[in-house]
């Protein structure tokens, strides 16, 4: 398994990792047993970085986790994430206290069966607590050994700064692929100047991007997806023309959509680590070989002409969450 560095702190991780929110959020169905098999194969070739979230089935992806790693912990790069907030009402919040830094991290720890996490993560910035607050309570983890590492999520570029000056970031999350390129313009570009790796999530679109979703029809009943706006019928219909390109790629080189869509991300920086998601054994593989890709740069150009940045159909979340993007 080819590594990248995660950040400039000496860790080395994976060329990408395993996103692994849909085995316990639905993205198609749920198969526990499947999903812990995948892990167990992740980790056999090597592709050992895993990225989930306290957020997630409400804690409940952190404990899947703990039952597929708990006899293979040192063989595992752990990231997760804390802070974003569900109530009981439904509505979401974002907490970033310094005192619900260390309880979430500790409710971790215990779900992941685990003394400590690699990569510790706020999930949403909270813009009621100054980031250094937060920051400097993520630092006093790895102080007492608790966290080796320590990351953003959809982060402003201001907010990155002011954090990386309170104590280094490894890297910062966010959705990064062919139809959500925005990050191009602020985002990347200041991870490069401070040595910061980029984690993008979705970089195959939600799944948009292997050619499979041609049709609202191909998504089962209640299905996440079907409450994006990009995933309305007639969004589908107008981005689908564009997937055309990567499948023309793709059965050019050999390949499968979706490995050009992950290689595509991987070509744009040797510091970015993308963790695609799945639940199924057969796609790890399929992931793993798009490190195996060089494009020419006739093709960088035709995907990146075919993707202009803005030019996706539909925002990338609902309307609420998007408000919580880029704080």
């Amino acid at each position: 398994m080819r590594t990248r560095k995660l950040g400039s702190q000496g860790l080395q991780v994976p060329g990408i990792g395993l996103g692994c929110m849909g085995m316990t959020i639905q993205y198609g169905e749920l198969d526990d047993v499947e999903s812990v098999a995948t892990i167990h194969h992740a980790i056999d070739i090597g592709l050992n970085l895993l990225n989930t979230s306290d957020a997630y089935g409400k804690g409940k992806n952190e404990t899947l986790i703990c039952s597929a790693i708990k006899d293979r912990r040192s063989e595992v790069i752990l990231n997760t994430k804390f802070g974003q907030m569900t109530n009981s009402d439904g509505t979401g919040g974002v907490d970033g206290r310094p005192v619900y830094v260390k309880s979430a991290c500790e409710a971790s720890l215990k779900r992941l069966g685990t003394d400590y996490i690699d990569v510790f993560s706020q999930h949403r910035v909270d813009t009621d607590v100054p980031i250094e607050e937060t920051v400097g309570a993520m630092a006093r983890l790895i102080e007492e050994g608790k966290v080796r590492y320590i990351g953003l999520s959809e982060a402003a570029p201001e907010t990155i700064r002011r954090a990386h000056l309170e104590s280094p970031i490894s890297c910062v999350e966010t959705e990064y692929s062919l139809w959500s390129r925005e990050v191009e313009a602020e985002i990347l570009p200041t991870c490069r100047e401070l040595g910061i790796s980029l984690m993008p999530y979705a970089p195959l679109g939600r799944g948009f991007l292997t050619g499979t979703i041609k049709s609202i029809d191909d998504l089962i009943e209640g299905d996440r997806r079907s409450d994006h706006p990009r995933f309305t019928a007639e969004n589908i219909a107008e981005n689908n023309a564009k997937v055309a390109v990567i499948e023309e790629i793709a059965k050019a080189g050999g390949f499968k959509p979706a490995q050009v869509a992950i290689a595509w991300v991987l070509a744009q920086d040797s510091m970015i680590v993308p963790i695609p998601g799945t639940k199924h054994r057969k796609y790890i593989n399929e992931n793993a070989r798009a490190l195996d890709i060089v494009f020419r740069d006739d093709q960088l150009k035709a995907l990146s002409n075919a993707f202009p940045v803005g030019d996706t159909a539909g925002e990338r979340y609902p309307a609420g969450q998007m408000k919580k993007l880029g704080l």
